[in-house]
């Protein structure tokens, strides 16, 4: 048997609103609101969905998983996630390869690399 990847799910306070950005900034599309608690992502360039979850109480500190996004202008993409309210955590250089912690308007950590 094989496992195949249907959904990323992140725990929110207000799943809604992170549910909306992730959408906005993916170019995804919100097909399920379920009365509040559970919000579906359709991605346009995944075969996969995220899903935003409300619960009482996330689970504090680090992400144990995170997303790793992949752009062809780093720079940009990099300017246009913190003008959408992503807050940049850290730069990284490894020989010619760059990527960008960043971490959504709920703290959720996730990276993004590409060219600059």
């Amino acid at each position: 048997m094989t496992l195949t990847l249907g959904m990323i799910t992140m725990d929110s306070l207000d799943p809604g609103p992170l549910a909306r950005w992730w959408a906005e900034q993916t170019g995804g599309e919100i097909v399920e609101e379920n009365e509040g608690w559970f919000y579906v992502v359709a991605l346009a360039s995944a075969p996969y969905r995220l899903a935003f979850q409300k619960v009482e109480d996330p689970t504090p500190g680090k992400n144990r998983i995170h997303m790793d996004l992949t752009t062809s202008d780093l720079d940009n993409e990099l300017a246009r996630l913190v003008e959408a309210g992503a807050s940049e955590k850290e730069q990284h250089t490894m020989g010619d390869f760059r990527w960008v912690t960043l971490a959504d308007p709920d703290g959720n950590v996730f990276c993004v690399s590409g060219t600059h």
